[in-house]
């Protein structure tokens, strides 16, 4: 089964797939040429943040060939509002363009809130927290379902679904994502945590460890330090956890140590066993190398 292609592409949301919409097919929009000072950002722009260098290099590219492929916009009052095309507009000021070529189209602010996503979403570049942040705004504005969004933007309602989930993380854990501090993966992982001062200094620690992924799901696992007390799995043998805390202590320090879960069972003052949980092949092969290179150290 192929996987489902993100994003239908503009054309197709436009209604190229139905024959055309408003005037006819977006080719068929007479291309004019239009001020820059004229056209005004779009207020629906997902994206909150902006490569300098990838705009300096496209305005360099601008100023040896021109703007290839227009923009888009619509008319609002005696000025033009952009609709697709931002990077082009932001390149085409830094290369003090005067004009730039468009495409003026006719449509109302939630097809236009449509297009902004699905021009964006298209670009791995944009962050997990504004691409949620987009959804839930939509939802808010123009109301409907998850499922019915995912229809109109062609992704899975899962995708939707799971991104504005971390919404619900703390603010300071959503401006980690923004900044590729931590990945939308360790993200969804601190969503296990219980509250938001977990989640926060589970957040801290991903990124003062460095930690993988799947170290992160370890974390939760075991539980994550929060300012008050560190949670510490509870070994199931012993429901009410009454074992000795210099066990939990040394449990955590192992689990910090080798990024999985550690679980000691103590037999009695002299028998034990000490189980490190590990659950891909790929983890595995890391804990052997750990191992290994304990080995040859000592």
């Amino acid at each position: 089964m192929n996987k489902r292609r993100l994003g239908r592409g503009l054309e197709a949301l436009l209604g190229r797939e139905e024959g055309g919409f408003e005037a006819g097919s977006l080719d068929a929009n007479e291309l004019v040429q239009l001020a820059v000072d004229q056209i005004d950002a779009n207020p629906f722009q997902p994206r909150r943040r902006f490569n300098p260098d990838e705009i300096a290099s496209l305005a360099d590219s601008l100023r040896q060939h021109g703007m290839l492929q227009p923009v888009l916009v619509r008319a609002v009052g005696e000025r033009y509002q952009l609709i697709a095309g931002e990077r082009r507009l932001r390149a085409s000021i830094e290369a003090r363009l005067h004009e730039v070529p468009a495409r003026i189209l006719i449509l109302d602010d939630q097809r236009v809130f449509e297009l902004a996503m699905v021009e964006n979403l298209q670009r791995e570049d944009l962050n997990a927290i504004d691409k949620a942040s987009a959804f839930h705004q939509y939802l808010t504005r123009f109301g409907g379902t998850q499922e019915e969004l995912a229809g109109r933007l062609g992704v899975d309602r899962s995708t939707i679904s799971n991104l504005i989930r971390l919404l619900d993380l703390p603010g300071e854990v959503l401006d980690a994502v923004r900044t590729s501090e931590i990945t939308q993966g360790h993200a969804r992982a601190l969503l296990g945590l219980p509250d938001a001062d977990s989640q926060l200094a589970g957040c801290k620690t991903v990124i003062a460890q460095h930690l993988s992924v799947r170290q992160t799901e370890a974390l939760v696992i075991t539980g994550a330090p929060t300012p008050s007390r560190p949670r510490i799995r509870k070994d199931p043998a012993h429901p009410q956890d009454a074992r000795p805390p210099h066990l939990l202590e040394l449990e955590q320090r192992l689990h910090q140590c080798l990024g999985t879960p550690v679980l000691i069972r103590a037999k009695n003052p002299d028998r034990g066993q000490i189980i490190i949980d590990y659950q891909t092949r790929e983890e595995f092969d890391r804990l052997a190398g750990l191992f290994g290179r304990m080995n040859a150290e000592g």
